[in-house]
């Protein structure tokens, strides 16, 4: 019986758009962890763990897969690379699941393509099995994301500072089409292939948009609500770089991502973020910076661009206020509003202020507000908080049912910083006791199970993690 139904589309557009490209050989992989949750949704039908670390190393292709490395472009913090593409990645080919539905499954880490540039294409194992945390956290929180299928061992050393052990992650995705993938096309005035690319991406992703203006619209109306979903987190993506930011919606690429303890709206974590380009409150920014550079490659395919140019300049400048709804209604979920307008804002800063004045943990004092379990406490002063209160409980007496409100927008838990460089440093040593505990712990994170209470502790100077890498 085949390992999953293979049906790689996008082979079907011309050869300038991938590279058919073998991943290299693993010399003795070993499987790590299997999501077989999300395997039976593949129609994936193989569970021993050496074909499957064969399978996830790319030692072994399975029957009907066509592995190939895409071509894209992209501005990287504001700096627009005309061809980048996938220089440790190969997309092994399409599934179509046994519901219809078609995904991308692809291998991060295995080895050089002709987009690699000076990288030897390998990853090591912390970038792999902080990616299956976050990613997982995220669907587990009902964020659109890629997902994790699978992390092995390569029985090799990759060369960074120091020597380290080889992992490969495998990533299901709606897609890896990216706004640097037009981009690229758009750059080289290749209007016949910039044109495929929107017809392809139209029929896989928005069926519904008769033109490129009305799909562009559709994507502006799903990366406001995941940008909106990722800061309900205190998620700080790291490097939203048009390349990162797909056209399906999903989050993808979490190489420096983190969620942030102490509130504060300049946050960043990044250790290539010198300037804070990609810094917590200006991920709202961002994101319409890097629609804007969508819409300019998506414009030139109107049959008089110039004319055009008023509308679509006008879809663009509204992207703000439409960001701004967005997150007054997440936040608004946050403090029990079931339906926040732009006059919730000021009841909505007033404790973002003060949680930042107050030093207070984003996830825990979401989630003390939701148990009434002393929210004050989270306060260096509490009288920050007591103040704040007082409005807020006149404007929840006009509330029907805050409580649900709140307990189906505040987790329990996050994968903190430092419990993930736990499991790292363990799964160096070959122990992966502290990854699948973190796991199993975040993939409920609404549930406030007392076995993970340890987990909801924010990091102490001795082990806080206030730097994270792209380093795969």
């Amino acid at each position: 019986m085949p390992f999953a139904n293979f049906d790689t589309s996008y082979q079907s557009l011309p050869e300038r758009f991938y590279t058919r490209q073998m991943a290299a050989h693993a010399p003795a992989p070993k499987l790590i962890v299997f999501n077989e949750t999300l395997a039976s949704t593949l129609g994936i039908d193989a569970h021993d763990p050496e074909v499957l670390a064969r399978v996830f190393s790319g030692n072994e292709v399975p029957e009907g897969a066509t592995p190939m490395a895409q071509v894209y472009a992209g501005h990287q913090f504001g700096n627009f690379s005309p061809q980048l593409g996938d220089g440790r990645a190969l997309l092994i080919g399409e599934i179509v699941t046994p519901t219809g539905a078609r995904l991308d499954l692809q291998l991060k880490g295995s080895g050089r393509t002709p987009y690699s540039r000076s990288g030897d294409g390998k990853a090591w194992l912390g970038p792999v099995l902080r990616e299956y945390l976050l990613s997982e956290f995220m669907h587990a929180a009902g964020v659109p994301t890629t997902r994790a299928l699978a992390a092995v061992t390569t029985g090799e050393t990759v060369l960074r500072e120091r020597p380290l052990p080889g992992a490969i992650l495998t990533r299901v995705a709606s897609s890896h089409i990216r706004v640097g993938s037009f981009e690229y096309f758009a750059a080289r005035r290749d209007f016949d292939g910039l044109r495929a690319l929107y017809t392809y991406t139209r029929d896989r992703h928005y069926p519904g948009s008769k033109t490129p203006f009305e799909m562009l619209s559709e994507v502006i109306t799903r990366q406001v609500s995941l940008v909106a979903k990722w800061m309900g987190l205190g998620f700080i993506h790291g490097v939203m770089n048009t390349d990162n930011t797909t056209l399906s919606g999903e989050t993808i690429d979490y190489g420096p991502a983190a969620f942030m303890e102490a509130y504060h709206p300049d946050t960043l974590y990044s250790s290539i973020d010198q300037f804070g380009r990609y810094a917590f409150s200006n991920q709202s920014k961002i994101i319409v910076w890097n629609i804007a550079q969508l819409a300019s490659a998506l414009l030139a395919l109107e049959d008089n661009p110039e004319a055009e140019l008023p509308k679509w300049q006008a879809l663009i400048e509204a992207m703000p206020a439409q960001m701004e709804a967005a997150r007054v209604k997440t936040f608004g979920r946050k403090i029990g509003l079931s339906a926040a307008t732009s006059e919730d804002a000021a009841l909505i800063d007033g404790l973002l202020a003060a949680m930042a004045k107050g030093q207070a943990d984003f996830t825990n004092t979401f989630h003390a507000l939701t148990k009434n379990a002393k929210p004050r406490d989270q306060f260096l002063e509490p009288r920050l908080f007591d103040e704040w209160q007082i409005t807020w409980q006149k404007r929840l007496s006009q509330e029907a049912d805050p409580i649900a409100c709140m307990e189906a927008a505040n987790p329990y838990l996050v994968p903190r910083n430092h419990r993930v460089e736990e499991a790292i440093q363990a799964g160096k040593v070959g122990d992966y006791g502290p990854f699948h505990r973190l796991l199993k712990a975040i993939c409920a994170p609404y549930s406030e199970a007392q076995e993970f209470a340890d987990l909801t502790t924010p990091a102490t100077d001795e082990n806080a993690v206030r730097q994270t890498f792209c380093g795969t």
